[in-house]
């Protein structure tokens, strides 16, 4: 709702500049995309690498099950 607002407040300021921007957005938007992707990509193997060092932490520190005897 802000980038609206602030889209409209430029429209009345400087309306070529608005209506370039209205038009470029999705330009920008597709080629930004791939970085979007890759960074989720890293993101899910950085938290598996985590996942992975701190496996032995969690396990040790684990609640023992008491068996019954």
């Amino acid at each position: 709702m802000l980038i609206f607002v602030l889209w409209c407040i430029l429209l009345v300021l400087c309306w070529p500049v608005a209506l370039l921007a209205l038009l470029l957005y999705p330009l920008v938007w597709l080629l930004l995309l791939p970085f979007r992707i890759v960074g989720i990509a890293v993101d899910g193997v950085l938290k598996l690498l985590w996942a992975i060092v701190t496996l032995p932490i969690r396990l040790a520190s684990s609640p023992r099950v008491k068996r019954a005897a």
